[in-house]
């Protein structure tokens, strides 16, 4: 069997704008998270973020996916319809998506969900 291959995704940005917060995940968020994951057997990891190229999630990444982790909290309006849209594509393909912390208000969360996903 395989590998099951896992992209963690993190916007990033409270890591670089909060000293506190940089000071618990000097790696980003999606360094603490991947870490913790590659001690599970059976996984292969690797990250990503929005500030890369195509934050992260190219073609050839998307394609080699099996599940992606979505970490946002406030910089949803950042991430580029173009990389939702091939994010959408890829889930509905079959790739799995687990949406952390508030990515109940992301654009890729909402695309899938067709709500608003607004919090009552």
């Amino acid at each position: 069997m395989s590998a099951i291959q896992v992209t963690v995704w993190n916007e990033y940005r409270h890591e670089k704008s909060n000293k506190e917060i940089a000071k618990l995940y000097p790696e980003g968020m999606h360094g603490a998270i991947a870490k913790h994951l590659r001690t599970q057997p059976g996984m292969e990891v690797s990250t990503a973020t929005l500030d890369e190229p195509e934050h992260g999630l190219t073609d050839d990444v998307l394609a080699a996916t099996d599940v992606l982790t979505w970490w946002g909290h406030a910089a949803h309006a950042e991430v580029q319809d173009e990389i939702v849209e091939k994010v959408r594509q890829r889930v509905w393909e079959g790739m799995g998506l687990i949406v952390l912390h508030s990515g109940h208000f992301s654009k890729i969360f909402k695309r899938l969900m067709g709500t608003t996903c607004n919090l009552k």
